[in-house]
């Protein structure tokens, strides 16, 4: 999982696809953070992000990470919203805060269950990460 929260750090801005309905929905993202050795976002539970997570749990994020290499990871998202989870997140990212608030009841965090990490270069070399 380190080596996975190294290269979505590495890269800055990752891609997160969900499902609305039958329609894929892709968005950049640039949050990530280790919480109890699990991969963990946020969002808020108003935005049509966090409304699909909850609806369609299976997500996959992808990222370039350089010389042709690239990252994809597919999982499960599940809510793991509790007040440390949203505090460690505000204090990962602070820009966060002219957003949300511990206990706004608009935050939300998430992790993957099920997670694969796959890397995979242009040569066709794919390795699963830990």
């Amino acid at each position: 999982m380190k080596q996975v929260l190294d290269y979505l750090n590495g890269a800055g801005t990752y891609y997160l696809a969900t499902m609305e309905g039958d329609q894929p929905r892709v968005r950049p993202i640039g949050f990530v953070m280790d919480c109890d050795a699990k991969l963990t976002f946020c969002t808020g539970n108003e935005k049509n992000r966090g409304r699909q997570l909850a609806a369609h749990p299976k997500v996959e994020i992808a990222c370039y990470i350089g010389e042709g290499n690239t990252l994809r990871i597919s999982g499960r998202a599940v809510f793991s919203t509790t007040a440390e989870t949203q505090r460690k997140a505000l204090e990962a990212m602070p820009a966060l805060k002219d957003l949300y608030a511990v206990g706004d009841g608009v935050f939300e965090t998430y992790h993957l269950e099920e997670a694969t990490a796959i890397l995979s270069n242009m040569n066709g070399t794919r390795v699963e990460l830990a």
